[in-house]
């Protein structure tokens, strides 16, 4: 069973998501999964529209930012506005979680939302390090 891990009441992040792991998402209370993943990054890993028919399935809604490296501004912005847009809270995933926090704090960063050492410290709580990503 994948871990979903809290980052705050508006999201939490996982490491890769398998079909299965939707309709939990859904009762856990979900309403948007982002799939920050690029399709075909490893063998056997389900694909983006694997994962979004089950999601729409479950009756969540699902967003694809497929994120190579670090993540561009226009995907920064791109998952900042869905997750503010949401009407609850959203599970954000990749291969280990890494790159949806990082983009998640980035955006948060850029807008004010939240100052670095928040961040930095929301990223912990959740088992991930963001002190190199949001500078000092």
């Amino acid at each position: 069973m994948t871990v979903f891990q809290r980052v705050t009441d508006s999201l939490s992040v996982s490491p890769q998501i398998a079909v299965d792991d939707l309709d939990r998402a859904a009762g856990e209370g979900f309403v948007l999964v982002i799939n920050n993943r690029p399709d075909d990054e490893e063998p056997g890993q389900p694909s983006s529209a694997q994962i979004e028919a089950a999601a729409r399935a479950a009756g969540l809604d699902y967003l694809h930012v497929p994120v190579r490296g670090g993540p561009t501004p226009d995907q920064v912005e791109a998952v900042r506005r869905a997750i503010e847009d949401a009407e609850g809270p959203v599970l954000a995933f990749c291969r280990s979680g890494t790159r949806s926090i990082v983009t998640w704090s980035l955006g948060q960063a850029s807008s004010g939302a939240a100052d670095r050492a928040t961040l930095v410290r929301q990223g912990a709580e959740a088992g991930y390090d963001l002190s190199g990503v949001l500078g000092a």
